[in-house]
């Protein structure tokens, strides 16, 4: 039975009806007074998600209900689709790691929100800096026949792959990929000017959390983050948590990329959604400090983020001075489009996929509070 949301759709300004069941069925102008009503917005889709609310997307031996359980708390933030991320690691752990996602997403009711995954790593920087948190001692060079086995442990969801592209045979690597209709993504990387252009003629189309996975100090040209972001077949992901870029380098990027080659991602892992504490992911312990950074314990070298996607679009407005139609666009149709993620690039129109999410903001603090999630039609988040 189709269900009708009445709302203010923010990328049109105009009140309208919703009607929808799995997928949007009609928007209708709506004629009379709008001051009381919601806003209502896609729902988010963030392509970097590590874990959450407690639960490690990188252990083979997450139970499949901390799992569904983590979902719910990501549908309270507004997010109806991400991409479970593994990242460099153990060979034998990365494809258990797959694997189990790939059974959760097969058999849980909240399953289909992990529209597909994301593998960061092991193919990138070897050295301190680029590297990030990723252990060192799994880096390895880009090889089609683990990838091969990715896909088949994943049942064919591996959607997107980030690596360096300065390992030797990058570019045939990344080619191959390509072909399969995976998106490549260039990270966590140290690479010339050539060997990124290698890499985006090859058909790298995306740079992961641009601006961090970085050395701390670079030439002041050229370097890899110049590059990528002058690079306009690259769109960027952008961590917007105020801890791993500053208001002025995000600003500045964002112009750079433009905001329609912009995405809003989360990079959050395990700790995001609890208390401050010691955590442990994959063998390595990282910590999340009160005041929201999350770094390997005892150095003060980031591991992920905190970030919640409803947190990240505020602090887009307030960091960076977006609109909050332009916020909205990192973080629904943008990466919609970059991570090919079918039925849900248009906005709220018909025959998209029914994924809504009804809010409020306030314009004068810029804060916005989730008042229900809808995932392919059905109410999967309320606030009351």
């Amino acid at each position: 039975m189709a269900m009708t949301l009445r709302g203010l759709d923010v990328s049109s300004a105009g009140a309208v009806a919703l009607s929808f069941e799995r997928l949007i069925q009609s928007v209708d102008p709506l004629i009379g007074g709008a001051e009381d009503l919601p806003l209502l917005a896609p729902g988010f889709i963030d392509l970097q998600v590590n874990g959450f609310a407690g639960v490690d997307y990188n252990s083979p031996e997450t139970p499949h209900e901390e799992i569904a359980r983590s979902i719910r708390v990501l549908f309270s933030t507004g997010v109806t689709r991400f991409f479970p991320t593994v990242i460099t690691g153990e060979p034998g752990q990365m494809l258990g790691a797959l694997r189990n996602l790939a059974r959760a997403r097969a058999s849980l009711k909240e399953g289909g929100a992990m529209e597909g995954f994301h593998v960061e790593g092991p193919h990138i920087s070897p050295e301190d800096g680029p590297r990030g948190a990723h252990p060192r001692q799994w880096v390895r060079p880009p090889d089609l026949e683990e990838f091969k086995r990715w896909q088949e442990a994943a049942e064919g969801a591996v959607r997107l792959v980030t690596l360096a592209p300065e390992w030797p045979g990058a570019p045939r690597y990344i080619e191959a990929l390509v072909d399969q209709g995976v998106v490549v993504s260039i990270g966590h990387t140290q690479a010339t000017s050539a060997q990124i252009q290698d890499a985006v003629r090859a058909g790298a189309t995306m740079s992961t959390h641009l601006g961090n996975g970085a050395h701390a100090v670079l030439p002041r040209h050229p370097n890899y983050i110049w590059d990528q972001l002058a690079e306009d077949r690259l769109a960027a992901g952008f961590i917007a948590d105020g801890i791993h870029l500053p208001p002025s380098f995000l600003k500045v990027a964002i112009r750079a990329k433009g905001v329609e080659r912009s995405i809003l991602v989360t990079d959050a892992v395990m700790p995001a959604g609890c208390q401050p504490g010691r955590f442990t992911i994959g063998g390595v312990e990282i910590e999340l400090h009160p005041d929201n950074r999350v770094t390997l314990a005892g150095l003060d070298r980031l591991a992920g983020s905190a970030l919640r996607m409803d947190r990240g679009i505020e602090n887009l407005r307030k960091l960076a001075g977006l609109s909050l139609v332009e916020a909205l666009a990192m973080a629904t149709r943008n990466p919609a489009r970059l991570g090919r993620v079918s039925s849900r690039q248009r906005g709220l129109s018909p025959g998209e996929r029914a994924d809504i999410v009804e809010f409020r903001h306030d314009p004068q603090t810029g804060a916005i509070e989730i008042l229900r999630t809808f995932f392919e039609g059905e109410l999967v988040y309320s606030k009351n």
